[in-house]
């Protein structure tokens, strides 16, 4: 029996995908969560094969609860279902861990396919996002946010999502001023000046979404 753990912060998707693969035999869906913190916390109690997981989530998002249970669960498998093909963003995940890729436009029998290729430990990316990743390699300018630490990068997208200093220092478990000598230092790293410059940036490589990158 395949175990699988849904990370996605829309009840709906998240529901939908439960009873998708609840039908099946060979997988059953141990559980589901809305954020990327209790991803990693639902892992080490569910011990779940393969982590199904939403790229842009509150908290540490999908990026850091990859990187986190690949570091610390190296038996549990991360399939990326997401709608945001953005290839920067993609390279990130899979250099976090991830091992497979679906599209959230995907059929059923395609997910249920993944996840068993996955569970038998073979990459999975659909023809989609492949044809994206390699053109990619060829077309996309470098991305600044590969030059970052993981506690840089984690602490930068927990900026461009609103969130305030003093709850990144809650979440890490970091003081204020660390969580501010890490905002400078990254900063100085993307010649940026400003939270706000910061999200334009993160936009323009895929990182966030909401409105336009070229505005202001």
């Amino acid at each position: 029996m395949i175990k699988v753990l849904i990370a996605d912060d829309h009840h709906l998707v998240r529901s939908s995908i439960a009873h998708l693969l609840n039908e099946e035999r060979d997988i059953k869906v141990v559980g589901e969560v809305d954020d990327g913190e209790n991803a990693v916390a639902q892992c080490r109690r569910l011990k779940p094969d393969i982590v199904v997981m939403d790229i842009r989530m509150p908290g540490i998002g999908g990026l850091e609860a990859t990187r986190r249970i690949h570091r610390t669960m190296e038996d549990v498998k991360v399939l990326i279902l997401t709608a945001h093909m953005e290839d920067s963003a993609l390279r990130l995940m899979l250099e976090a861990g991830a091992i497979g890729f679906l599209s959230k436009g995907a059929d059923p029998t395609e997910m249920t396919d993944a996840i068993r290729q996955v569970f038998h430990g073979r990459r999975y990316v659909s023809k989609e996002i492949a044809q994206r990743l390699a053109l990619s390699h060829f077309t996309d300018e470098d991305n600044p946010f590969r030059h970052l630490s993981h506690r840089e990068l984690q602490i930068a997208l927990m900026v461009v999502n609103c969130q305030r200093v003093q709850d990144i220092s809650d979440r890490l478990h970091l003081s204020p001023k660390t969580v501010n000598t890490y905002r400078y230092r990254l900063f100085d790293k993307l010649h940026v000046a400003t939270d706000v410059e910061l999200t334009h940036l993160a936009l323009r490589h895929g990182l966030v979404e909401g409105f336009d990158a070229n505005l202001g």
